[in-house]
């Protein structure tokens, strides 16, 4: 990691915002960090309110400049601690500025209440200890659990900066295989914004009429057509928790396998019982995170890389192709 101390990042103080406390929007506009961490800084003089050191109190007006001396913050204190382990990573691709790796299922991301360990960042920081100076250790977007495929971490502050401003803009390309319940006519897009339940807080939800809910995009089209199932692919404009699986039960094609979202299974008429067993048996989302592109922070060129769907998928369309044939001419 670089040691220069200039690394700052600056925003506007939105004008929704008016009137808070400078701890409260550093909280909103810089999810990334602890609010222990971010009055932390305050005190420390680290964050500047139009180039002034302001009271850890202070309320805002809306439209002022907010500076972070990120890099002398972050060199300052220590990252909350968390254990290295060494747990195997699918590596698909590493150089000095990034990691993008193959996330298993069952692999949780980032440490959290009940999981302490055995997550990503904690095969990461085993991998690569200077990700323990970056916030969240370098990731730069997440996948839940029990969904496959890739995701990139980056490896200094300049990398992270310069990946994170990509996602913010929706300048990464990220698509998805899928194996929804039901049988689709044909692709399209799904524009509805997605917030937390307002009764069940483990779930997410399409919420037209909450002004807590945030925009949220979703582009499809159909790989393939079964007897009640569809694969498909699956690119995501924006990134909310949950997106995928919240915006296709919303349209009533839930994803095969989700313990939250998915509803009663789709079993087609006259279906062998190897074939209802193994419906059944899957018991996550059959959600796989296929290809990501962006722009290289270093290399200054787009570079794309794309994993295979995993066993357990694949399986699974393999039944239902061979469901399929062996009803098409009945």
């Amino acid at each position: 990691m670089s040691s220069d101390s200039s690394i700052n990042t600056s925003f506007d103080v939105p004008e929704s915002l008016a009137g808070k406390r400078i701890d409260q929007v550093l909280a909103h506009c810089l999810p990334d960090y602890s609010r222990s961490r971010l009055q932390n800084w305050l005190k420390s003089g680290f964050i500047q309110l139009d180039g002034r050191i302001p009271k850890p109190k202070e309320k805002v007006a809306g439209g002022e400049i907010i500076t972070v001396q990120l890099q002398a913050a972050l060199d300052d204190q220590v990252q909350e601690v968390w254990q290295a382990e060494a747990i195997p990573l699918d590596i698909v691709y590493e150089d000095a500025s990034l990691i993008v790796i193959n996330k298993p299922a069952g692999l949780v991301v980032h440490p959290g209440a009940g999981n302490r360990d055995g997550t990503l960042v904690n095969a990461l920081l085993h991998h690569a200890p200077e990700l323990s100076k970056l916030p969240r250790a370098g990731i730069i977007h997440r996948i839940d659990k029990d969904t496959t495929g890739i995701l990139v971490i980056a490896r200094n502050l300049v990398a992270h900066h310069h990946l994170t401003k990509q996602l913010q803009d929706r300048e990464f390309n990220r698509e998805y295989q899928a194996i929804v319940g039901g049988v689709m006519t044909a692709g399209g897009t799904i524009d509805a914004p997605i917030g937390r339940h307002p009764t069940q807080r483990i779930k997410m939800a399409v919420l037209e009429e909450s002004n807590t809910a945030k925009e949220a995009i979703t582009h499809y089209r159909v790989e393939k057509k079964f007897r009640s199932h569809t694969l498909i692919n699956v690119k995501l404009e924006t990134g909310r928790t949950h997106q995928i699986r919240v915006h296709m039960a919303h349209i009533k094609y839930p994803i095969l396998g989700d313990p939250v979202y998915a509803g009663r299974l789709r079993i087609p008429t006259a279906a062998s019982d190897r074939f209802i067993e193994a419906i059944r048996q899957f018991k996550r989302q059959a959600l796989h995170a296929r290809t990501l592109g962006f722009i290289h922070p270093k290399k200054d060129e787009y570079m794309e890389w794309s994993v295979e769907m995993p066993t357990d998928m694949l399986a699974i369309i393999s039944l239902l192709e061979e469901d399929l044939a062996s009803h098409e001419n009945i």
